[in-house]
């Protein structure tokens, strides 16, 4: 198998990062696997889920960005990974994983991709989702309360105290590595075409 390409996609909450990770799956298909830094979230096992639940998630320090960089070398190489399952209700990591085998593009998405050097120079595209903050939290609010069981207070209590000033001291200088930056990431459609045809032409070559 010739080497993948590697595409990280970075922005803050609610971005749209997703949204973009889904349309390229759909138009590129089968030659996407797709991961998210959220799967590596340290599991805190040895805390009881009351401290879990006040842990600061938005830091980089909250990730086992090792084993996702182990994990994409793997891929790079060839290699199936067992990637781990995060329960955003438990707040700790589950003791299954997923197996996942290499394909011709590897996307990988998260906050803080760009934070960590060297999981940057494992990209081959860095792409920044670029977003208006009042449209992020919006999100961020009816994805947590619809999809990880949080109360609308607790939601807003924690962008205000932790998710907001992790956003501006960690993903937002971020930026300045990305080689795109996307205005409303996967709804905008023009910047997705273009992405998708540069995709395209390295599968190619």
């Amino acid at each position: 198998m010739e080497k993948p390409i590697i595409i990280g996609i970075a922005g803050g909450t609610g971005s749209g990062k997703t949204t973009l990770v889904n349309k390229l799956k759909d138009v590129l298909g089968n030659e996407v696997v797709a991961l998210t830094h959220d799967y590596y979230y340290k599991a805190n096992d040895h805390l009881e889920f009351e401290e879990r639940k006040m842990l600061n998630y938005d830091h980089p320090n909250a990730f086992d960005t090792d084993i996702l960089i182990s994990d994409l070398i793997k891929l790079k190489n060839g290699e199936s990974i067992q990637r781990p399952i995060y329960s955003f209700v438990k707040h700790t990591r589950e003791e299954e994983t997923v197996t996942v085998k290499p394909k011709k593009v590897i996307i990988i998405e998260g906050i803080l991709i760009f934070e960590n050097k060297d999981l940057r120079d494992l990209l081959d595209i860095k792409v920044y989702v670029d977003t208006d903050a009042d449209v992020r939290i919006i999100r961020r609010v009816l994805r947590d309360v619809k999809e990880r069981g949080r109360s609308l207070d607790s939601v807003i209590s924690r962008y205000l105290n932790t998710v907001k000033i992790m956003h501006e001291e960690f993903v937002e200088p971020s930026k300045k590595h990305a080689d795109i930056i996307i205005p409303e990431g996967g709804y905008n459609e023009v910047a997705c075409s273009m992405l998708i045809d540069k995709i395209r032409v390295l599968l190619n070559e």
